[in-house]
C-alpha cells in the first residue's frame, strides 16, 4: 500500500490540505489555522501548482488524478458535480435530477456535504433553488468568496 503524503499550503481562505500519493489525490480540505508546509512531496507537486494558480486567476479546471474515498452513490455525486462549468451554479434538486432521479435530492446533498476534494470536486457551485446559498462545510463565507472568485461579473445577481 502506497504512503499518502501530506501538504499544507496558503490559500485566500486558510491553511488547504492536500492528501495524497501516486494513485491521486484523496483529500483537499481547507482549515482555519495552520502552518504551510516547509517542503511539498513530489506527489503533491502538481495540485499545489494548480490550486495556487486557481487562487491566483490563472486556471479555471484541474488537470491531476483524483483518488477520492466514498461509497459508490457518493462517487457518482462527485463525478457528477465535477461537470458543473467553471463560474455557474445549480441547484440541489438540478443535481438530483441530473443524477437520475429528483427524490434522491437529500442523498445528493448529503453526498455534496462529504465531498473531500475542496475547489477541485466543485460543490460551491450547488445552491438552493431560490438561488440562496445554503450549506457548505467550509462556512457559507468561503462559498460565497469561490462564486464570487469564479464569476466576478455576475456576483450581483447570484446573491
Amino acid at each position: 500500500m502506497e504512503k499518502s503524503h501530506i501538504v499544507y499550503i496558503n490559500s485566500p481562505l486558510g491553511i488547504t490540505k492536500i492528501v495524497g500519493d501516486i494513485s491521486g489525490i484523496s483529500i483537499i480540505s481547507i482549515l482555519s489555522e495552520g502552518e504551510p508546509s516547509a517542503t511539498i512531496p513530489d506527489e503533491l507537486q502538481n495540485a499545489v501548482s494548480q490550486l495556487q494558480e486557481y487562487f491566483s486567476g490563472k486556471r479555471n479546471d484541474f488537470s491531476f488524478k483524483l483518488n477520492p474515498k466514498g461509497t459508490e452513490f457518493q462517487l457518482r455525486v462527485w463525478q457528477e458535480l465535477r461537470t458543473i462549468p467553471f463560474g455557474k451554479t445549480i441547484s440541489y434538486l438540478d443535481l438530483a435530477k441530473k443524477l437520475g432521479d429528483y427524490k434522491v435530492i437529500r442523498a445528493a446533498a448529503s453526498a455534496n456535504g462529504k465531498n473531500p476534494l475542496w475547489i477541485v470536486v466543485p460543490c460551491h457551485r450547488v445552491i438552493g433553488t431560490d438561488g440562496s446559498l445554503t450549506g457548505y462545510a467550509g462556512g457559507l463565507w468561503r462559498k460565497k468568496w469561490l462564486l464570487e472568485h469564479e464569476n466576478p461579473t455576475n456576483q450581483q445577481s447570484l446573491f
